[in-house]
């Protein structure tokens, strides 16, 4: 019986902290759904949506970032990268991994562990995640530049002050196809933040800055920092250089 009633008790303060530890933060969803989360808008595609793509390209100079060969740069003080775009290849670091990813040939990508190659049952997984962040990563970078690219689809959305804001929906590629973003720009026609309909948040319509730009050696404009809330996203050690 003491047994029984100790179990009893011993589960009652598992259960408590169960509660403790997600009452608090399933109500924190909620409040922050509740807040934020819009339904993805309807825009209209056509011509008049294409021009305002690239009129935000044009502000960017986007001619400078096509004639970039070479990017470098850490995200979030965790991964870092050396992207040879000519070459079509990255080097992908974090932790004591490195990962060669061969865009053109997954199967030709290498995996380094403490500097030793590795070729074990797990090889495939560490490309797989290499090439994950890639794409969560870089588009962190260079968004802006991808708004033509295949499968994308385009169209104007007129905010609720008026303003045309560029609707970008990516039907193929990446980690995520599907996701939307819109993108709210300045009198110039640059990238000020967009608000994200992506598959790993499950709120629709959040928004981030988009901010900090800074001129490569090569011309490319890139952001430094983004904020989401009230977290910081910092873009380190930016590095573009022509070959």
């Amino acid at each position: 019986m003491a047994k029984q009633n100790k179990l009893k008790k011993i589960l009652k303060i598992i259960g408590g902290l169960i509660i403790f530890f997600t009452l608090p933060t399933l109500l924190f969803f909620g409040f922050m759904y509740i807040k934020y989360n819009e339904d993805l808008p309807t825009g209209i595609k056509g011509a008049p949506a294409d021009e305002l793509a690239q009129r935000m390209l044009d502000a960017l100079d986007h001619e400078a970032y096509e004639e970039t060969d070479y990017l470098e740069w850490t995200f979030k003080g965790r991964h870092h990268y050396k992207w040879h775009k000519s070459e079509n290849h990255c080097e992908v670091y974090w932790d004591d991994f490195k990962v060669v990813l061969d865009f053109e040939n997954n199967h030709n990508s290498k995996v380094f562990v403490a500097e030793q190659e590795y070729n074990g049952i797990e090889k495939q997984d560490y490309i797989n995640k290499a090439t994950s962040y890639f794409n969560n990563d870089s588009f962190w970078l260079v968004a802006p530049y991808k708004v033509f690219d295949k499968g994308v689809l385009r169209s104007i959305v007129i905010t609720d002050n008026q303003k045309e804001s560029l609707l970008v929906t990516y039907t193929s590629g990446g980690s995520t196809p599907g996701d939307s973003y819109l993108w709210h720009l300045d009198k110039t026609g640059k990238p000020k933040s967009y608000q994200m309909w992506v598959d790993i948040i499950p709120i629709g319509g959040l928004e981030a800055t988009w901010e900090q730009w800074t001129i490569t050696e090569s011309g490319a404009q890139l952001p430094s920092f983004h904020k989401l809330l009230l977290f910081g996203l910092e873009i380190e050690n930016i590095v573009g250089r022509k070959l």
